[in-house]
């Protein structure tokens, strides 16, 4: 009886009674079935606003805004976005095989719960305030300011490039992500970054549990500000780096041609693999090195009895950074 209650009313409609044929059963079972459209061509806007349970393949949205607006339940396969704000405030959507061309900009904004497999998004300023975001196999060539204040973010093998990518987000876990772009997850929260390559200045500033695996990273002026940030095993190459940080962790990391670090940083955990070019005023933690070429600690403007130095081979002490 579950079919009956269920669909009640529409039996009612349909068959004026409320003990269906089997023929009336099998209408009502269709009701909750996807429907498939196949290579169509849209434009004009808002096409399929608000529609459901649908399956779409190798079809074109071409010029005309928000073609599935408010929709629900969608999947869609090798098809094309030409135009701007295809998937706004929608819900579990599955899109494979598919692309975003440039002028299908702010393409995914309040949607929940959607997957993004094998897609090339050509179009700047994706995914915003989206919650459920799964991104596998994604080339991103413009991704300038995409992926903000997105929450329960999955991304594997993905490739970007732009500035301020994943600005506010939170909860995210990254696995296999190049990203050549500036200015990288500012105010991001709870993220783990694992098998990754950042080119990338001024990343993760203002960031907060922050946790990074095996990976590269090269980018002046690294984690400012950041709270919680833990490096393992990771090599880094960062002008100013690792500065005004609390709580900062480093485990068997390579620093390479990394100059005046861990600047006003407190409670450093810091183990390193091989040379330090110079380290510059840590406020308080251990740090531990094979070789440090200058250790630069200005008495009056910090306590250099709160940090620890573990070095065998100190080339040069100062008690004033040149200018």
């Amino acid at each position: 009886m579950y079919l009956l209650f269920n669909n009640f009313y529409a039996i009612i409609n349909l068959y004026g009674n409320v003990f269906p044929t089997s023929e009336a059963r099998d209408e009502v079972k269709n009701m909750s079935e996807k429907r498939e459209i196949v290579a169509a061509v849209y434009s004009g806007e808002r096409p399929l606003f608000g529609e459901h349970d649908l399956i779409i393949k190798d079809t074109i949205f071409d010029v005309g805004e928000s073609p599935l607006k408010e929709s629900k339940n969608i999947e869609l396969y090798g098809s094309m976005f030409k135009w701007k704000y295809p998937l706004w405030y929608a819900e579990n959507v599955t899109v494979e095989d598919s692309t975003w061309f440039e002028m299908g900009r702010a393409g995914v904004w309040y949607t929940n719960n959607i997957s993004v497999k094998n897609c090339a998004i050509e179009a700047p300023k994706n995914f915003r305030r989206c919650n459920g975001v799964t991104l596998e196999n994604v080339s991103f060539p413009n991704a300038a300011e995409t992926l903000w204040n997105c929450d329960n973010v999955a991304v594997a093998n993905v490739s970007a490039k732009g500035d301020y990518f994943a600005m506010n987000s939170k909860n995210m876990l990254i696995d296999g992500l190049t990203l050549y772009g500036n200015y990288s997850f500012d105010g991001v929260e709870n993220v783990v970054v694992k098998n990754s390559k950042l080119l990338s200045k001024d990343a993760f500033w203002n960031s907060k549990n922050v946790t990074v695996y095996d990976s590269f990273i090269s980018g002046e002026y690294l984690g400012w500000n950041a709270e919680n940030l833990t490096l393992v095993n990771c090599t880094i190459e960062s002008l100013q780096g690792l500065c005004y940080i609390d709580k900062l962790v480093m485990k068997d990391c390579k620093l390479l041609n990394t100059t005046l670090a861990f600047e006003y940083s407190t409670d450093i955990n810091a183990t390193v693999k091989g040379d330090i070019t110079s380290v510059f005023n840590p406020l308080s933690g251990r740090i531990v090195a094979d070789r440090i070429e200058e250790l630069i600690i200005e008495k009056d403007r910090v306590d250099p009895t709160k940090t620890t130095i573990v070095c065998s081979d100190i080339v040069k002490t100062s008690d004033k950074a040149e200018n």
